[in-house]
């Protein structure tokens, strides 16, 4: 009995105890600047973090753009021409993109990007700034897939020894560049997307931020996924502005099409073997031929007319045969064990792609048989993705939200902090790479 009765003195004691802890703490977290009481900002147990907390990221803001000023003879000189020399371009002097076709239409990024810098107003995702030191990165303005393009394709010794020469002068200036000296080129961008593009002195510059189709030529230790950001190809055929059918799967009465080259080396030896599997199947359109003028109008009306548009790899992994499907809206089927794709940290190719490893594609029919067992309403699904995000792969100017060149510095800019860090470490270290 009186063990029961002391036990309940205690409950007694704690009850008041805690009821005296409580109480104390109340006047101690009591707020003097408005005589109120802070529950939840005092008492964890009882709340979440504090309404008026500040989140530990800094504000977005555009990419800061420095444009070295190279004569015109290393980027819009090249355009109608060879050899025609001037001082740096202007937004006044800048020409109008050439009405290409083929190669020098798909290799267009540098024209863009340059471009871009010098539009006079405001764009999304860059400014450029006029003094050195306000720059996050330092835009190298040479047309480098143009050089190789116009110099490399004439079977002319002098005229390839030339594009040799100005690769050599760009890395000659950019050598001698303080900016470049400071960071040893790691915050600097030069676009060369054509895969034969800077041949002969990539290695002289490797640091650097390049903007490429994909990386199917250079070694990892020249060009790798981590430093540099793939670019789409400028697409060929026209974008399908009216594809507001109201059925669509109906209206696209081919199941498969293809229209192209495969006569290929390399990976695009496959092309022979998918030509043997698919050619003269029901609802496949598989034609191989070059693309000319009327090949372009041939393509622009088969893919535009079918539900899947096959995308193989060629000489390299990638193709311009994708950015045509997804401008066509016509569903695309990438058939590439190593193809990198464009932005993809933001757009999620599976939602309106479909993807073969080069196995698969051999197997007798596979590909077949899994496009035709797709729906009606999955393929709908991603037929109207398609169509949402199409303007993510349009090259232009004047530059628009969302547009192929804003998404390619939003792209840059996500390298930034890698090339901080490394920027950085190599000015303090005294032992570089020790770690290797």
């Amino acid at each position: 009995m009186k063990e029961s009765m002391s036990s309940s003195k205690c409950l007694v004691l704690c009850f008041i105890t805690s009821i005296l802890f409580i109480f104390a703490s109340l006047l101690v977290f009591y707020n003097t600047g408005t005589g109120t009481i802070d529950y939840r900002s005092k008492f964890l147990l009882f709340s979440s973090s504090p309404t008026n907390a500040t989140p530990c990221t800094t504000p977005s803001h555009p990419l800061n753009v420095y444009m070295y000023d190279l004569d015109t003879k290393y980027n819009v000189g090249m355009l109608n021409g060879s050899g025609f020399n001037g001082p740096p371009v202007t937004s006044e002097t800048l020409p109008e993109f050439p009405n290409y076709s083929g190669l020098r239409r798909q290799h267009t990024v540098e024209y863009w990007m340059l471009a871009s810098l010098l539009y006079n107003g405001t764009i999304e995702e860059v400014v450029r700034v006029f003094h050195p030191d306000l720059a996050d990165v330092y835009f190298v303005p040479f047309f480098s897939s143009l050089s190789y393009d116009r110099y490399n394709h004439h079977g002319n010794d002098s005229e390839s020894k030339f594009d040799d020469q100005l690769q050599a002068e760009i890395v000659d200036f950019l050598q001698k560049s303080k900016y470049w000296k400071r960071s040893a080129g790691r915050d600097h961008v030069i676009p060369m997307q054509h895969p034969n593009a800077f041949k002969h002195y990539r290695e002289k510059v490797n640091a650097a931020i390049f903007v490429v189709a994909d990386f199917g030529r250079p070694s990892p230790a020249v060009s790798n996924l981590r430093k540099d950001v793939v670019a789409p190809y400028g697409h060929v055929v026209e974008s399908f502005e009216a594809d507001n059918l109201s059925d669509p799967y109906d209206s696209r009465t081919t199941l498969l099409f293809f229209r192209g080259r495969t006569d290929r080396k390399a990976e695009g030896k496959d092309r022979k073997r998918l030509e043997k599997i698919l050619s003269g199947q029901k609802d496949v359109v598989f034609e191989a031929n070059e693309y000319s003028e009327e090949g372009v109008d041939a393509s622009t009306k088969g893919m535009r007319s079918s539900k899947f548009c096959l995308d193989p790899a060629g000489d390299t992994p990638s193709s311009c045969r994708l950015f045509d499907a997804i401008v066509s809206h016509c569903v695309p089927v990438i058939v590439s064990d190593k193809i990198e794709l464009p932005f993809e940290d933001d757009i999620d190719y599976i939602k309106f792609s479909i993807f073969f490893s080069r196995e698969e594609a051999k197997k007798e029919g596979y590909i077949l048989d899994q496009l035709r067992s797709i729906s009606k309403t999955k393929w709908v699904e991603m037929w109207r993705y398609l169509k949402n995000i199409t303007h993510h792969f349009e090259y232009q100017y004047p530059p628009k939200k969302g547009d192929a060149v804003n998404m390619i510095w939003r792209q840059v800019k996500h390298k930034l902090p890698a090339v901080k860090l490394a920027v950085h470490r190599n000015r303090r270290l005294k032992v570089p790479d020790w770690w290797r």
